[in-house]
């Protein structure tokens, strides 16, 4: 059942986002905000590819259990690019509401996403193995929830402010991303069932990618 339902929902997703930022993309007409929001996509439905398509091919042969290697060089990948895909949503913001003078949040915000990746590299998270410990999987996610977070404040604040109608929810689609992630960061190794949370997770990074297409075409048609 696994092998089937997982696909029905990873293979529309990764092919609809890919889609959403090439649209996107041809939707820009010269605009910088939604050409970034259209790599920004792509990056996504890439980066997510080199972890759900290895799990797909694991699932259809012979299980996870014996595809700890590819998985987990998926999962580093993933980790990477998610890291890549806040970096873009940040100058997104700063194109949006004109804010070229937050020199302070985009340096901070740039050293929160290098030390991520920075500890995502070290040999320490075992990525390779079946048995990857908690602790470093913490270590290299708190500086990618302080830098989540600080997304989420300056959507908030910005989108109340300019009254954009748009992008209102922003700020609401990048907490649920959160909330449903921590979880299976610090517990799914001891409930499995907490993976499941990766759906909604996933979800919301669908809504995020929407907002930015529904925005574009709109825009388009002005």
């Amino acid at each position: 059942m696994q092998a089937i339902m997982e696909p029905v929902f990873e293979v529309p997703y990764l092919i609809g986002v890919v889609t959403l930022g090439v649209l996107i993309l041809r939707l820009a007409k010269g605009r910088r905000q939604f050409k970034l929001f259209g790599i920004m996509a792509i990056i996504l439905g890439c980066g997510d590819a080199f972890h759900l398509v290895p799990r797909m091919y694991a699932l259809w042969t012979d299980g996870i259990a014996n595809h700890s290697a590819s998985l987990g060089f998926g999962k580093l990948v993933t980790s990477i690019t998610m890291t890549v895909f806040y970096v873009f949503l940040y100058h997104v913001w700063q194109e949006r509401y004109k804010r070229e003078d937050s020199k302070n949040i985009k340096f901070t915000l740039y050293a929160l996403a290098a030390l991520r990746i920075i500890l995502c590299l070290f040999p320490q998270n075992s990525w390779f193995s079946a048995d990857s410990p908690l602790s470093w999987g913490i270590y290299r996610n708190l500086p990618f929830v302080v830098l989540g977070g600080i997304i989420i404040y300056l959507y908030f604040i910005e989108a109340r402010k300019n009254k954009d109608k748009a992008f209102r929810f922003m700020w609401l689609a990048i907490t649920l991303s959160f909330a449903f992630y921590i979880p299976v960061v610090l517990w799914a190794d001891k409930i499995p069932m907490l993976g499941m949370l990766m759906i909604p997770k996933t979800c919301a990074y669908v809504w995020i990618v929407w907002m930015g297409y529904a925005d574009a075409k709109k825009s388009h048609k002005i």
